[in-house]
């Protein structure tokens, strides 16, 4: 395999290489949701039924993230196997293969949804803000490639190292979208769908600048040429053994999501979802730098395994726990201190100015999540880097849509808490479930540990 200083530095030392990988997967991650706050900081000058809107349309949004993530993740997890390997030509073989699966994927959902949107919406319970709902989701839907493709093309930059080219076209989009978003919702008079056109312009330029790297500068590590590709089914299926376990991860999360905001609809109505949405955008940035670790460490892990490196994969395991959990607790006292500063984002017009102290409450209160985040997160990435991505969807079901919801329910409508107790629900749930997932990833390692030393 020829010299490559991004490959060298991922099958090298993986505490290095985590360093490497997740500051600039922290940054794009961050890119990613601030598009999603500038959207609702725009919106939140329209009032709290606009608002609200986006909290239905945000578990779907999330949806399409989540399949473009969970399949990047697959590829991610293939290439980076093949690269410790040290096999480059199934590498770009397996790169071509991403590109296609998710070129095919992207018209797919884009069909599904738009089909299914509007009683999905109602089920949900939009039906008192439904057109504007649907003013926004229409539109980020008919363009559902544009969200898709991002992640997925990232996946293999970050396989191979080059996390750069996987960050640098997110930041031309979250750029374009703070410059374009309040001229189409406001100057243009487009309101909630101006939002959802800013968006998906913005990221058609990240599609535009992936794609011209791939398939016409052609100076990746990994190749794209017809030469280098050779049909095989075998590949779509590793990539969707990790990928649809991934992506279905977020529909996890957002089903969560949705029920979430049912139960908040019965206990207080859409005010405490209004609130509940903008609040937790800012708990997924503070999330981020778990996240961020944890996504880095597919690579790290992929490629370990790929040279049956096992003692690598348990530092990338813990060391990323822990450069992960620093950051959170920082992150975790600075939301708390500026809970009212920050909630004040959302609430600067008359319309929405009443929800700036329950905003400010969910702030101080949810905070605390986001210390949990590292555990979960990393046994996660970890069991996808080495192609168990249903062993780790398992793990976040039993986390996020078993856990956390009886802990909501209980507290929530059992002892008659209200929405502080869904809150502190989810605290307990979120909390206890990510150190039973962290606990399977290190049984895990230690068995592949005792397996290699005794030659099986």
């Amino acid at each position: 395999m020829e010299k490559n200083s991004n490959i060298e530095m991922i099958t090298g030392d993986p505490k290095r290489a985590i360093n490497k990988l997740s500051i600039p997967i922290i940054v794009s991650m961050f890119l990613i949701f601030a598009n999603n706050i500038i959207d609702t900081v725009w919106v939140a000058g329209l009032g709290s039924d606009p608002l609200a809107a986006l909290g239905y349309v945000t578990p779907l949004f999330m949806v399409l993230i989540g399949i473009g993530n969970g399949i990047g993740a697959g590829g991610n997890s293939l290439i980076s196997r093949y690269i410790g390997a040290k096999n480059r030509k199934s590498a770009n073989n397996a790169a071509i293969h991403n590109l296609i699966l998710g070129i095919i994927l992207s018209i797919a959902v884009s069909i599904i949804l738009l089909t299914f949107l509007k009683p999905l919406l109602l089920v949900m319970g939009a039906s008192s803000v439904l057109k504007y709902a649907m003013d926004y989701a229409i539109v980020i839907f008919a363009f559902a490639f544009a969200m898709l493709l991002p992640p997925i093309f990232g996946g293999a930059f970050r396989a191979e190292g080059d996390v750069k080219r996987a960050t640098i076209p997110l930041a031309i989009s979250a750029i374009t979208n703070m410059i374009i978003d309040p001229i189409f919702i406001y100057t243009l008079n487009l309101g909630v769908a101006g939002a959802a056109w800013a968006t998906v312009i913005a990221h058609l330029f990240a599609v535009v600048l992936m794609l011209y790297w791939m398939l016409i500068k052609k100076d990746t590590y990994l190749k794209y040429g017809r030469e280098n590709f050779k049909n095989d089914l075998k590949m779509y299926k590793d990539i969707l053994v990790v990928g649809i376990p991934a992506s279905l991860e977020q529909l996890i999360i957002s089903a969560l999501t949705i029920v979430i905001n049912f139960m908040l609809t019965i206990v207080s109505g859409p005010t405490a979802v209004a609130a509940y949405t903008a609040g937790w955008r800012i708990i997924n940035i503070g999330m981020l730098p778990g996240i961020g670790v944890g996504t880095a460490s597919i690579s790290v892990a992929g490629v370990a395994y790929g040279a049956r490196k096992y003692e690598n994969l348990r530092v990338t395991a813990r060391y990323s726990v822990k450069v992960a959990l620093i950051a959170s607790i920082i992150i975790c006292i600075i939301l708390n201190i500026f809970a009212n500063q920050i909630a004040f984002i959302f609430c600067y017009s008359e319309g929405s100015a009443h929800l700036e102290p329950l905003i400010a409450s969910f702030l101080q209160i949810m905070c605390l999540f986001i210390l949990y985040v590292p555990f979960g997160a990393t046994a996660g990435n970890v069991f996808q880097g080495v192609g168990k991505g249903t062993i780790s969807f398992a793990l976040t079901t039993f986390r996020e849509l078993i856990l956390v919801l009886i802990f909501a329910y209980l507290l929530g409508f059992c002892l008659n808490m209200g929405e502080i107790g869904i809150y502190y629900g989810m605290l307990l749930g979120g909390g206890i479930g990510s150190l039973i997932c962290y606990a399977c990833i290190e049984l895990y390692i230690n068995k592949l540990i005792r397996s290699n030393k005794h030659g099986i």
